[in-house]
């Protein structure tokens, strides 16, 4: 399942790819993005990402009430469709100053198309995988349209049922897809940890076959963490300079220094899987000669026949391991012994 998008290797087995989303969080100002894409260089990003539309190829600038959100808990409650797309997209002409900033920091850039025009564009700039949002995950035609591309596919699963899921992949799959990640994404703004359920990444992984990740909306590190134990080899997370200027997506986003936080953690929760395995690693081999083991408690002379007085189970560990102790009662010494010495066999009968 092991594939790789520039010079990072995405499957199992390897350091979670992690990836910061603009998104609209640069307020419409091309500085303030580039600003961006240069503190997730540097907090450690191997990929930022940006969303490629414009509010007219979202949706249609109509205000009847199925275009409204008006949604109590919404963050964007009060805006038409139209409003919200046009105040969050990213012109189309900045993203070759976006992608070309990303690369002189060594950094992958791509985006997620919602259309084939955005798609055709993004191809003009060699873009070196694509992103399917949670939205966009049963539009069968766009996934189709990507999959053409012959460039790896990271899909969003969002409320995307079993079912629907196998009709995505399925379709990405015949249309030329060979590399494909699944993300777990709960599809709220932002998302209750609670209903992460990120026990679905290992089986996710299982039915589709394909490396699996997490594109997180919830506050804070523990899910991205977590994900990350339970088998995700992608991690998606907003990206903001500053929560407290705003932008559409800040209140669900990380600041630089956590983001950098995550990357660190991320790649040392992988580390830590390790294999399964019993015993003493490498590292614990110099800690042995800590654990308890038996030694002589008092000098002795030779003949002496030890008893429970004679002997203490104490620690370091250089003497016969504490399970022999009855063994070694009412045994004669074949010499004589000083308070302090490690017992072992050669000073017995």
């Amino acid at each position: 399942m092991t594939f790789q998008i520039g010079k990072h290797h995405i499957g199992p087995g390897h350091e979670p790819f992690v990836i910061a989303e603009l998104s609209g969080n640069h307020d419409q100002s091309l500085d303030k993005a580039l600003a961006m894409v240069d503190a997730a260089a540097k907090a450690g990003a191997h990929a930022i990402k940006l969303q490629t539309y414009t509010a007219d190829t979202m949706t249609l600038d109509v205000d009847r009430p199925e275009f409204l959100i008006a949604d109590a808990d919404n963050l964007w409650k009060g805006n038409t469709l139209h409003q919200l797309y046009h105040k969050a997209h990213t012109p189309w002409e900045w993203h070759k100053a976006l992608f070309d900033r990303a690369r002189e920091h060594g950094v992958l850039a791509f985006s997620t198309p919602f259309d084939a025009s955005a798609v055709d564009f993004l191809e003009t700039l060699d873009v070196p995988c694509y992103k399917v949002a949670s939205f966009e995950n049963t539009d069968l035609p766009l996934i189709r349209k990507i999959a053409s591309t012959g460039k790896p596919m990271i899909m969003s699963t969002g409320m995307a049922s079993a079912g629907e899921l196998e009709e995505s992949v399925r379709a990405a799959r015949e249309a030329g897809c060979q590399h494909l990640v699944l993300l777990k994404c709960t599809s709220a703004y932002p998302a209750p940890v609670e209903e992460a359920n990120l026990l679905t990444l290992p089986h996710m992984s299982a039915l589709f076959n394909c490396p699996v990740g997490l594109s997180d909306h919830t506050l804070g590190l523990a899910a991205p963490l977590v994900a990350v134990a339970h088998g995700a080899c992608v991690i998606e997370k907003h990206f903001v300079l500053d929560r407290s200027e705003g932008g559409v997506d800040s209140v669900f986003s990380l600041e630089p220094e956590e983001f950098a936080t995550l990357v660190r953690e991320s790649a040392n929760a992988a580390k830590a899987l390790g294999q399964v395995r019993y015993g003493g690693s490498e590292a614990d081999e110099v800690s042995k000669k800590y654990r308890r083991s038996i030694y002589i408690a008092t000098d002795l002379a030779e003949g002496e026949v030890l008893s429970e007085a004679h002997i203490k189970i104490i620690r370091p560990g250089l003497g016969l391991a504490p399970k022999y102790r009855d063994s070694v009662l009412g045994r004669t010494l074949r010499r004589g012994v000083a308070k302090g010495e490690p017992l072992d066999w050669s000073m017995l009968d």
